[in-house]
């Protein structure tokens, strides 16, 4: 078997950084904001304290950073998003597939739900900054569909047609995993099925 390359100093102190956001989103899921501890987090991936701070200066700064990194999938969910081709029901029904698999296949998904629920009020220009660069065009780029859906003749002009009643069943089933983990069983398949069922037949102009 080959050995590991080793990472050269210079490839380590690069890498630090991301090591530990990594570390802290354990420690702040495990603990909590005010439980969590600096140490620990240094513990997590054998360093010193005062490393941790030499890139982040203060507690606050590094779980500021730890949501920025965690949010990647929808980062990606929302570059992805803009790239969907097909009709208006095609797009909406690839978007809502891919935000499904961000949100049941990325753990760090989740929990940023579990973060903003539970630290919004101690970080809200934090979480409001979260909402404006990542939820708000993600809202607003589903919306963008439906419209153009709207325009095209494909979906029925309604009050239902709205991108967060359309989202909802989603965040439903993100709250379920959230809350009860793996302690309650979700039939994953029949509940996405019967999401894009409802909102493509429900929305879907009938002409003739």
């Amino acid at each position: 078997m080959a050995k590991a390359k080793k990472l050269t100093r210079a490839e380590q102190k690069l890498l630090r950084p991301i090591q530990i956001l990594d570390a802290a989103f354990e420690e702040f899921v495990a603990h909590g904001y005010s439980a969590a501890r600096v140490e620990d987090i240094a513990d997590r991936i054998g360093v010193t304290k005062g490393t941790v701070y030499v890139y982040f200066p203060t507690k606050e700064d590094l779980f500021s950073a730890m949501i920025g990194h965690i949010s990647a999938p929808l980062q990606d969910l929302l570059a992805e998003s803009r790239e969907l081709t097909g009709s208006s029901a095609e797009k909406l029904r690839a978007f809502l597939l891919l935000a499904y698999d961000k949100i049941t296949r990325d753990r760090r998904a989740r929990e940023l739900m579990r973060f903003i629920i539970s630290e919004g009020a101690r970080f809200p220009q934090l979480i409001d900054q979260h909402h404006t660069e990542l939820v708000e065009p993600l809202i607003g780029h589903t919306q963008q569909i439906l419209d153009e859906g709207i325009d095209k003749g494909e979906f029925r002009k309604s009050p239902t047609v709205n991108a967060e009643i359309i989202v909802a069943p989603m965040l439903k089933l993100l709250m379920d995993l959230m809350i009860f983990d793996n302690r309650r069983t979700v039939d994953l398949t029949a509940h996405v099925a019967a999401h894009l069922d409802l909102v493509l037949n429900g929305i879907v102009a009938k002409h003739g």
